[in-house]
């Protein structure tokens, strides 16, 4: 049966990208299929894989079709976590929507912080289909 793996980011400097991900979401870099192209990152609590970073020299996408949605549950845990992603190394992206905040790693990667409270479908369960 067929089933999704893992998300997998291209990243021009695989440990810098796993210094970032590692600390802005609480992942573990495991030794599993590691190399030079490729880290597999776990969840800290050992319930599996979160996010594959893989080395690439593609350029970055401006507004991609596929980007990751990072989810806080208050505007205040938003802005406070947008803060620390920051600090982490990640920059504001120029976008506008006031749902939302746009970031992009230190890759230059798009992803944004979304505050479930403000979400369209107002019960903090994410986006609606």
């Amino acid at each position: 049966m067929l089933r999704i793996g893992v998300p997998v980011v291209g990243v021009t400097d695989v440990a810098r990208a796993e210094a970032f991900w590692t600390a802005a979401l609480g992942l573990v870099a495991t030794e599993e299929w590691r190399s030079e192209t490729w880290r597999t990152l776990n969840h800290a609590d050992g319930s599996g894989r979160a996010l594959g970073l893989m080395r690439s020299e593609a350029a970055v996408e401006r507004s991609p079709r596929l980007h990751l949605d990072l989810y806080t549950d208050s505007a205040e845990e938003q802005e406070a976590e947008v803060r620390r992603l920051v600090g982490l190394g990640a920059r504001e992206a120029d976008w506008d929507d006031p749902d939302f905040v746009v970031l992009t790693d230190p890759d230059g990667n798009v992803f944004c912080v979304v505050d479930l409270s403000r979400a369209p479908s107002g019960g903090g369960e994410g986006p609606t289909p």
